[in-house]
């Protein structure tokens, strides 16, 4: 069967929400310049030229975080994910990317983990999606449906440039996974602290839902002094 027609089960849509957040990312560090333009190679996805990169290292980084995603998210641990990107020199949060994700019973307490720094991400523990994953829920929607719906939010990514100050120093990033208590944590993550910003504006992006689960997208960014102008 095709995307148009194939209908999403527990395990296809933690493999939808874990891939959309790989995407996501490459495309806000792509984006923001986090990584150079020539690290990053094109390649076709949810309809449209998306920008994935070719460091091996930050691969690898990424790769371990997906698959502790899905592990959390298969068990129903994941409350959120946010991308921080600080400048090198300030020391500041300029922007905190969230996604917000929403599932059934998803109003346990959490806790704020973040992965640790990607230079020695090769540390991290992978972890394999439990259970079978197989149940499906009344009122599924098909693959098709989910992917037109992440193709707008990629696209509010790509255009975030036109509203996002610049970022005027060399930047890096973390990312932080807002988990239940009960969530069982590898060693190699720590405790972080939410990484606000002060004097802060907040745009709201699209969302998407599989019907398993629902992400909700929002930017928020460090507003600029009117002498920095």
């Amino acid at each position: 069967m095709g995307a148009n027609d194939t209908i999403i089960t527990l395990k296809g849509s933690v493999e939808i929400v874990t891939e959309f957040f790989f995407t996501a990312i490459n495309s806000i560090l792509y984006q923001r310049g986090i990584y150079q333009p020539e690290t990053f190679r094109r390649e076709s996805k949810y309809g449209l030229t998306v920008l994935t990169t070719t460091d091996h290292g930050l691969l690898s980084y990424l790769g371990n975080v997906m698959s502790q995603m899905g592990s959390w998210l298969t068990d129903g641990d994941v409350q959120r994910l946010v991308l921080v990107v600080t400048g090198v020199d300030s020391g500041e949060t300029l922007e905190r990317w969230q996604f917000n994700v929403l599932v059934e019973d998803g109003d346990a307490k959490v806790s704020i983990i973040a992965g640790i720094d990607e230079n020695v991400s090769q540390n991290l523990v992978r972890s394999n999606l439990s259970g079978d994953g197989t149940k499906k829920k009344m009122g599924s929607k098909t693959v098709k449906e989910v992917h037109d719906e992440i193709q707008a939010i990629i696209r509010q990514i790509t255009a975030s440039v036109t509203f996002l100050p610049l970022l005027n120093e060399p930047c890096s990033f973390d990312l932080l996974i807002y988990t239940n208590k009960t969530a069982v944590v590898p060693k190699k993550w720590d405790d972080s602290d939410p990484r606000y910003i002060m004097n802060s504006q907040e745009v709201k992006l699209r969302s998407f839902t599989t019907t398993f689960h629902k992400v909700e997208s929002m930017v928020t960014y460090k507003e600029v002094d009117e002498w920095e102008l």
